[in-house]
């Protein structure tokens, strides 16, 4: 009777104990978050459903006046981009034309640039991730303008990116790369931008080498340069 008594009672024990650790465990789970990357998932660019107010640097609830289409079977979309290696790919689709304008007003097509190597960027002033990777497109251009054709394309959407907005950065920073305006959304529609910067890097037969998504480094503009030239 006595053993019988201790067996029982040993047995309680061990089952108090494995509730209790059971209990710890699940209180420790809910402290840790096995999902965070502690912050090293490198930032991909801002998104265009974080569209600034009406002035630089004011985000408002409403969704962005620009919104990407249906994209062509033939048209590279940002959602390329694989998760293995952040914020780039690469990909050999032929680029897809549109209509924008210059710091004059004049009309000009992505096709006008047919025959030469062309980085086309898009971007707005509100944007963080952009304006920190304009001092190295400004310097590559100064060094390689005369070979690469450089696009700066502007998400001008009339309101929370106007050209105001767009030149007066630019001049305010002493840019001197070619700056174009996509007034009519037809950029961001044809290439599918959903987040900026995004760049592209097209080769004189007009196809598409690669693409980033996020702000570039000066080593990686040029690394993707070289396979264009």
């Amino acid at each position: 009777m006595k053993n019988s008594i201790k067996i029982v009672l040993g047995i309680a024990g061990f089952a108090f104990l494995l509730a209790a650790a059971v209990l710890a465990y699940n209180a420790l789970s809910d402290r840790v978050n096995p999902d965070n990357d502690f912050g090293l998932t490198p930032d991909p660019g801002v998104s265009l459903g974080d569209l600034p107010g009406d002035s630089p640097g004011d985000v408002p609830s409403d969704p962005p006046s620009v919104s990407p289409g249906d994209l062509s079977s033939d048209s590279p979309s940002a959602d390329d981009v694989p998760s293995d290696s952040p914020g780039e790919t690469e990909t050999r689709e032929k680029a897809s034309d549109f209509s924008m304008t210059d710091k004059n007003g004049n009309s000009v097509r992505l096709s006008d640039m047919a025959g030469k190597a062309i980085v086309l960027n898009f971007w707005a002033s509100w944007c963080p991730p952009c304006r920190s990777e304009m001092p190295d497109f400004e310097t590559a251009y100064r060094e390689l303008g005369e070979e690469v054709q450089f696009m700066m394309v502007n998400l001008t959407d009339g309101q929370r990116e106007t050209r105001e907005y767009g030149e007066n950065y630019v001049n305010g920073e002493g840019f001197t790369f070619p700056v174009f305006f996509d007034e009519e959304g037809e950029g961001a529609s044809a290439y599918g931008i959903r987040a900026i910067p995004t760049t592209y890097f097209i080769d004189k037969d007009g196809y598409i080498t690669t693409m980033a998504q996020g702000a570039l480094n000066e080593q990686t503009l040029r690394q993707r340069i070289d396979m264009i030239k």
